[in-house]
This record gives C-alpha cells, structure tokens and sequence, in this order.
C-alpha cells in the first residue's frame, strides 16, 4: 500500500470489521503463514504480443452507498472504466454496490487491468469462464493494496451469465460479502438468433442475504457456528436493494438470477402457483425450455427464467418468494431453527451467531422480490421450442467409467473437507492429477462423517471399494460406516465448484435416511444443460462428466459456501 492510510478507511475498516491486521496491508511474511509454500509473486503485467478487442480497468476499492433508510452503509465494490471496445462492455446497475454488469461477445480477446484499491490482498475469479490457470484467479495470484494484475484471455464460452469475484484464500467470504461481485454476461451467435427479450426486458436478480447493525453498517460475524453454517442475514437484498419491486409489461421478460449469498440457498416459485420456464443455467441455454414447480438455487449458481407477464391485467402483482423446504442443514441445527420461529430459543441460537437465520430462517417461506404490471401492451416475443445445441458426453467418452475421480465431502464440528484433506498449497494427490484433454468422470458423494476422510485424501480410489463394502456394496447408506453418527449430526448441503470448462450432471441418488426431507428439494434441482455449480444434497450421490480441455495448470474445486470454501473446503485439480 502506498502512503499513510486516511482516517476515513481506519474508521471503515473498524466498523466492518476487517481489522486491524489488514490495515497494516498485510506483510508478505504474514501472508506467507496463511498460504504455506507460496512465495510472493510478482503480478502479471500486460503482453506486448497480446491485441485486445476489449480493454478496460477493474478496482476493488471502497465506497459508502444508500442501502437502507438514514446513513450511508461503508462497503467494498468493484468499479470500472472502458478503455477500448463497445460502449455496451460496462453497465453500471443504478444506486447499488455491485460491481458493472460486464458484457462480452464469444471469440473477443479481452485485457483487463484489475487494481487493488483495498487495504488488504485480494485477486478476482471469473467464475464460470474458461480461461487459463493464470487467468483464473487462484489464490496465489493475490496482490497487495496498490498492486495491478493484468488478466488477458480470449472469451471462448457460449452464451452465459457468469460472476466475477474476489478469491484469495482465507478472506473470499468476508469481501464477497462487503459487496465484491458482479455479473458477466457472454453473448454469441447461436444465442442473438432467437431473438429473447433484451435492454429493459432482461432483468438481472442479484440475490444476497445480509445483515446491518442500528447505524446501517453491515455486520459480518465470527461465530464458530457462523463458519460452520455459512454466514446468513436477515433480510434479502435484490440487486443490493431492499424490498425490491419491479414495473413490467403485460409481455415476455428474460430474468437472470444470480444468488449471490455467502451460504442461503433458495426455493425458487411464484406466490400464485405459476411454474416455472427455464431457459438457461449456469454454463448457458439449455437445449428447450423446461417447466419446473420451483427451482433450487445454491449460492454461485444462475438461472434463466421466461418469465411471461402476458395477459395479466394493468395493476395486477406477482412476488417471487423462497418457498418451504428442510435438509440443507444438519438436523440439529434445523430443530432448534425451528423452535426458534416459535419463540423457544431464539435467544440461545442469537448467542451462538445464528440471530440472522433465527430472523430469516433457512427453508421458510419468505418473499424475494414483487412485481408489478404497469402496462399493457399485445406486443410479447414468443417462447422458442429449440434454445440451443448441446454436445452431450457419454461414459462411453470418459477416460476412467470404472474409477470416477472422487470428491468426497466430510463434516465435523472443526472442519469441513473435500478428500479428507484442508487446502493446501501443492498438495495435488494423485487422483488430483487430470490428463490434458481428457473427458472425465467424477462423483461428489458424503462419507457419513470425517473421520473417513483422512484414508481417501491419501489412497482415493482403493478406498472408495473399500467404503462400499463396507456399505454391503449398494449405494451408501449415510450413517453406516465409519464415523456414521457423526455424519448424520453435521451432514449438510454444500454447493460444489468446479473451475474450468462446465460439465453434465448424468445422475443423482440419495441414501433412503434423508429421503424425506430430499423430497421437498427434489423437483427444483436441474441436471440438464451444462453446470459449473452443483448442489449436493445431505446423502446425496451426484455423478458428473467434465472436460479438462485447453489449458494446463492448477484449477480449483470449492465448496461455494464461502465460509466453508474459507476453512479450507478445497482442493486443486492438476491439469497437465
């Protein structure tokens, strides 16, 4: 950090919470104790041989925006600023903290000069693009404050709404949560041809739960039970607004949902009944439009809705709620939520750092967003039968049908783990090694409790025959096994990452102990189309086929509830 900090930034720093840690721009041997093995890198600069069609400069900085009625609310936010390219790049979303919209065309090669305007490290993810491992924005690529790394890469995704955010190891959540993210939108040919509804008829819906103290500052807890949970607040914020409405007309809209939070997962349905018409996912289009009752959205995922306001008269009102669901946090937990909406222990879990779900508790029934029709117009684009062409992989296209790489999700009331093992720096296992240009198959699947983990980080796959044995070789049965009590405790639902190209879901099974509460999930989960964020459920087995195509390089996997994802709940995958 360059010069002496401003009383104004002590004074933010102070109130959010970040610390005094970070206002000493946290020393590289310090940064060196939280990321072992990892020295200081010198920041990419830009390549002479490299020519733009877009260029354009990013900072993460802070600011203090209107949120709620009174003082301002100190945050963090991204801003930017065309330097070339269309002027239709960078769209800022009115009296909000997010960061610009970002709008790229298939096949643009795009500079970016991302500035750290923070006081303490940080490096930006794109999250969903496929770009190389040095573009990425792994967690060794942190730069300090007043540092600039310059992101080149050549857009080669479809048609898609993606996110941008911070990813440095230890502190995503808490930034995230102080207003780090943004959509990025990728548009193409295939997608331009049919016409959807675009400009003020494509509505972006940024949903993110949060909590303020009484001086409408943001409260970011420590809690023990809020790393374990994930961290929730208490109301919901749409586009970083409260109590959200919108004016439409009697026509057809294109909604793209983002769910921003740390850790809520929503429920997804109209307060009249109306289903839902899914167009898209998190990697693009789907092949045809598809109905569903609800949709299920886990942090990190998007969603694509034809939302048809047709016919509904002049006056007339819709709200997009979150709807009833259970089994996305351990039993315990949703027990004592329980009881706590009934007023038994509100006081007890508000001391323990669950006050915020206490007053906006995970799988009620709660409103999202209203709205409004203000026009009436005859005038509405139709509904395309056929969306796009996906080229779908089959086991018969995968380099190991019978060893599916594993990504085996452990719990404990101290960790929470992929492969048995907590992030590490150059800790690649040998299952963890992925051949270049290869199309493989992986599992996310529960071992019924942590104490299983440890075998799998070291042996993977033997292990993996030997859990099944001792399951009686059928699907788990989460609880058996062992560590089995320990698991049912603390199994929960964990949204999973996978960095790089998306993949398909092929399948998804779940052991007959957590059935029921499955069942008020079930039909809003989609498998179709192509992912790159997948909710797994507690005793839930989901089979994937990804590409590792392109580039070589460290590509991560995370859990993306941020404070599990923070704790450690991530690997890296070697492409080589």
């Amino acid at each position: 950090m360059q010069g002496p900090v401003d009383r104004s930034r002590r004074h933010f720093m102070v109130q959010t919470g970040i610390g005094l840690l970070a206002m000493a721009s946290m020393p590289a041997w310090l940064r060196a104790m939280e990321m072992p093995g990892i020295p200081k890198l010198t920041p990419n600069r830009a390549s002479p041989t490299f020519k733009p069609d877009v260029e354009f400069e990013l900072v993460a900085g802070l600011d203090s925006v209107p949120i709620l009625p009174g003082p301002l609310t100190r945050v963090q936010r991204y801003t930017a600023k065309l330097i070339s390219g269309p002027k239709g790049t960078l769209t800022e979303m009115p009296n909000c903290y997010l960061g610009p919209i970002i709008r790229l065309q298939k096949g643009q090669t795009v500079r970016i000069h991302f500035r750290n305007e923070l006081m303490e490290p940080t490096i930006t993810h794109w999250h969903g693009l496929h770009v190389p491992a040095l573009m990425d924005g792994h967690p060794m690529y942190i730069i300090d404050p007043g540092e600039t790394f310059v992101y080149e890469f050549e857009v080669i995704n479809r048609s898609s709404l993606n996110i941008y955010h911070p990813h440095p190891h230890e502190m995503t959540a808490r930034q995230v949560y102080y207003g780090l993210v943004g959509g990025l939108i990728v548009n193409d040919e295939e997608e331009a041809k049919l016409e959807l509804p675009s400009g003020e008829y494509e509505i972006p819906i940024v949903l993110q739960d949060r909590r303020f103290n009484a001086q409408n500052q943001l409260i970011y807890g420590a809690h023990m039970h809020d790393r374990m949970m994930g961290f929730y607040g208490d109301r919901v914020l749409v586009n970083g607004r409260p109590n959200a409405e919108f004016d439409v007309a009697s026509r057809a809209y294109r909604l793209r949902f983002l769910n921003g939070s740390n850790a809520r997962i929503y429920k997804l349905g109209w307060s009249d009944g109306t289903p839902l018409t899914v167009i898209g996912v998190d990697g693009g289009l789907l092949e045809s439009p598809e109905t569903f009752p609800y949709v299920m959205l886990a942090p990190g995922e998007r969603l694509d809705v034809w939302a048809d306001f047709s016919g509904r008269p002049k006056g007339s009102e819709l709200t997009m709620r979150s709807l009833p669901f259970s089994g996305v946090v351990p039993m315990m937990t949703e027990h004592r939520m329980g009881r706590g909406r009934r007023g038994g222990m509100g006081g007890r879990m508000g001391g323990m750092g669950m006050m915020g779900a206490m007053d906006l508790p995970v799988g009620s029934d709660y409103p999202l967003f209203k709205i409004r029709v203000t026009r009436e117009t005859s005038e509405s684009p139709m509904l395309p039968s056929r969306l796009s062409k996906i080229d779908h992989y089959t086991l018969s296209d995968v380099a190991n049908p019978d060893k599916p790489v594993p990504i085996e999700i452990s719990e404990s009331p101290m960790a929470m783990l992929l492969n048995g093992r907590p992030y590490a720096f150059n800790d690649i296992q040998p299952f963890e090694r992925i051949p270049i240009d290869t199309v493989q198959l992986l599992e996310i699947f529960h071992t019924g409790g942590h104490g299983m983990g440890h075998g799998m980080g070291g042996i993977g796959h033997g292990m993996r025959g030997r859990m099944m044995g001792m399951m009686g070789g059928g699907p788990r049965q989460e609880g058996q096994g062992m560590g089995g009590g320990m698991g049912m405790m603390f199994s929960m639902a964990h949204p999973i990452h996978l960095h790089g190209e998306p993949f398909q879901v092929i399948s998804r099974s779940v052991s007959a102990a957590r059935a029921d509460a499955y069942a008020t999930v079930k039909d809003g989960l989609i498998s179709s189309g192509l992912k790159d964020t997948v909710l797994v459920m507690p005793g839930e087995t989901v089979r994937l086929i990804k590409p590792f195509h392109h580039f070589k390089g460290l590509f991560m996997y995370h859990c993306h509830n941020l404070e599990h994802e923070d704790m450690g709940m991530m690997r890296d995958f070697l492409v080589e």
